[in-house]
C-alpha cells in the first residue's frame, strides 16, 4: 500500500504522525512511504532520517495526497486540506467530529474512508490511540495552569505549591480519565491542594488507593461542582464521552460564583469543551479572559511538546498502520474491533453514533458497509 504522511498546518501543530522507524517498519512489509519534506522537523526528525529509513520525500502537500492510498496524519484535515482528499483514499487521525458539523459535512462529501484516532476502543474500553495524548495533556494542563496563575499572565498571583506558612492553590479536575488522572498527579506533585469530581464510584474507590494524600476525591453533582470551583484557583476540565461532544459542566453564570484570576484549563476542547465558555484558542494566542477568569483552551495542546508527543503517539499508532496497510481497511476493519470502533465516516455516512447524534444525521452501523 502507498501511505502518504503530510506535514501538519493546523496552527503552531509541530508533531508529526510518523517518525522515521515507522516508515522502515512498513517498508521492511513491503509497503511505499511518501513523507512531505520538513514533516518532521518540528518534532527533530530531518528529511534524510526519512529517507534513510526507505521513505520517497515528496516536494509539497498536494503531491502526498495525490499519490497515498491512506494517509496519516496527527490532526483533522483543515479546510486548505479538503480539495485534496480523494474519494475512497483512507484518512488515520484525530478528527473528533462531534464538535463540528461543518468539518463532519466536508469528510461526508469527500467520500473517505474516516478511522479516528479518538474511538479506537478495545474491548476493555481502553482508548488506546488516545490515552498517550491524553496523559500529555493531562500533565501539560498543570504546567500551564500553573504559568497563566501568574499575575502577569492575568491570573491571581499564586503559586501552585506555596510555600511554607503560605496555603498551595487549589486546583479542581472535573473527571477521573486519563487526563484528570495526570493532572491530579503533577497538581499533588507540585504541592497543590487537589480535589477531583467524577460520577463513577468504582473509579473514584480505585484511585482512593493508588493517589497522593493530598488529592480529594468527590462525587460529581451540580451542587458539590458549584462548591468546588467557587473557591478554585485553576479548574482542570477533563471529561470525556469518546466520540460525543463533551457535556457542558461549569455553565457561564457559574463564573460569576468564582475568584477573579482564577484559570480554566479545558483539555475538553477538542470535543467542544466542557465549560459554557470555552472557545478553541492556539498556542500563539492560547488564553482570553471572560468574567475575570482566565481561560486556556487551546485545542492541539501536545504539539507545544511535540518531541514527546510524537514519539508518545507514534508507538501506539504504528500497529495499527500496520493492520490497514497490509490487510486493506475492510479486512482490517473486519478482523479488529478495536479499529473498526474507529471508523466513523465510510462512502458518504455516518458510522459512529455520537457522531450521527450530535448533528441530527443517519447513523449506519460500520458493518453493514463493509461488504
Amino acid at each position: 500500500m502507498r501511505v502518504g504522511v503530510p506535514k501538519e498546518i493546523k496552527t503552531n501543530e509541530n508533531r508529526v504522525a510518523m517518525v522515521p522507524a515507522g516508515v522502515e517498519a512498513l517498508v521492511s512489509a513491503g509497503h511505499s512511504v511518501m513523507v512531505e519534506s520538513g514533516a518532521g522537523s518540528g518534532s527533530g526528525f530531518d528529511d534524510a532520517a526519512y529517507v534513510a529509513a526507505g521513505a520517497q520525500i515528496a516536494p509539497d502537500a498536494a503531491t502526498v495526497w495525490a499519490t497515498a492510498d491512506l494517509i496519516v496524519k496527527v490532526k483533522e484535515p483543515i479546510e486548505a486540506e479538503w480539495r485534496l482528499i480523494r474519494r475512497g483514499q483512507i484518512l488515520f487521525t484525530y478528527f473528533h467530529f462531534a464538535a463540528s458539523e461543518r468539518l463532519t459535512q466536508a469528510h461526508l462529501d469527500s467520500g473517505a474512508v474516516c478511522i479516528a484516532y479518538e474511538t479506537v476502543e478495545l474491548p476493555s474500553r481502553e482508548l488506546p490511540l488516545l490515552t498517550p495524548m491524553s496523559e500529555v495533556a493531562g500533565r501539560m494542563a498543570v504546567q500551564e495552569g500553573a504559568k497563566y496563575l501568574e499575575k502577569l499572565n492575568d491570573g491571581r498571583g499564586i503559586l501552585l505549591g506555596g510555600v511554607p506558612g503560605v496555603a498551595p492553590a487549589k486546583v479542581v479536575v472535573l473527571g477521573a480519565g486519563t487526563v484528570g488522572v495526570n493532572a491530579a498527579r503533577i497538581a499533588a506533585g507540585m504541592g497543590a491542594s487537589v480535589v477531583m469530581l467524577d460520577i463513577d464510584l468504582a473509579r473514584l474507590r480505585y484511585l482512593s488507593e493508588v493517589m497522593p494524600a493530598n488529592v480529594r476525591l468527590l462525587f460529581s453533582d451540580r451542587h458539590q461542582l458549584l462548591a468546588q470551583i467557587a473557591d478554585a484557583d485553576l479548574v482542570i476540565g477533563a471529561v470525556l464521552i469518546p466520540g460525543a461532544v463533551a457535556p457542558k459542566l461549569v455553565r457561564s453564570e457559574d463564573l460569576k460564583l468564582m475568584r477573579k484570576g482564577a484559570v480554566i484549563v479545558d483539555v475538553a476542547v477538542d470535543q467542544g469543551g466542557c465549560v459554557e465558555t470555552t472557545r478553541p484558542t492556539t498556542h500563539e494566542h492560547p488564553t482570553y479572559v471572560v468574567n475575570g477568569v482566565v481561560h486556556y483552551a487551546v485545542a492541539n495542546m501536545p504539539g507545544g511538546v511535540p518531541v514527546t508527543a510524537t514519539l508518545a503517539l507514534t508507538n501506539a499508532t504504528l500497529p495499527y498502520v500496520l493492520q490497514l496497510a497490509d490487510k486493506g481497511y475492510r479486512e482490517a476493519l473486519k478482523q479488529s474491533p478495536a479499529l473498526l470502533n474507529g471508523l466513523n465516516i465510510i462512502a458518504g455516512k455516518v458510522t459512529h453514533r455520537k457522531v450521527a447524534e450530535a448533528f441530527g444525521m443517519q447513523y449506519h452501523p460500520a458493518e453493514s458497509l463493509l461488504d
